[in-house]
């Protein structure tokens, strides 16, 4: 079952940027809304996802962008 929910990205590096970028490629019919904003004063980037997917999806795209070098994942679903 789908439900909306919503991706954090911290990206502490921007050498993993292109390797999210690519990941976030592979999930885009899952993604319904993406903002992503550059904090260079602290040297990091932020992207928000909204997103409409099962909790494999959700898990599978968390998980990739988890394992990358200097980035960080935070993932909420809304209730059913």
């Amino acid at each position: 079952m789908k439900r909306i929910g919503t991706v954090s990205i911290f990206i502490e590096n921007r050498e993993s940027a292109n390797r999210v970028n690519e990941i976030l490629s592979k999930f885009g019919d899952i993604i319904i809304s993406r903002m992503g904003i550059p904090y260079r004063e602290k040297q990091i980037s932020v992207i928000v996802l909204i997103v409409d997917a099962t909790n494999e999806e959700m898990g599978a795209l968390s998980g990739l962008l988890g394992n990358l070098k200097d980035v960080s994942v935070k993932t909420a679903i809304k209730k059913s």
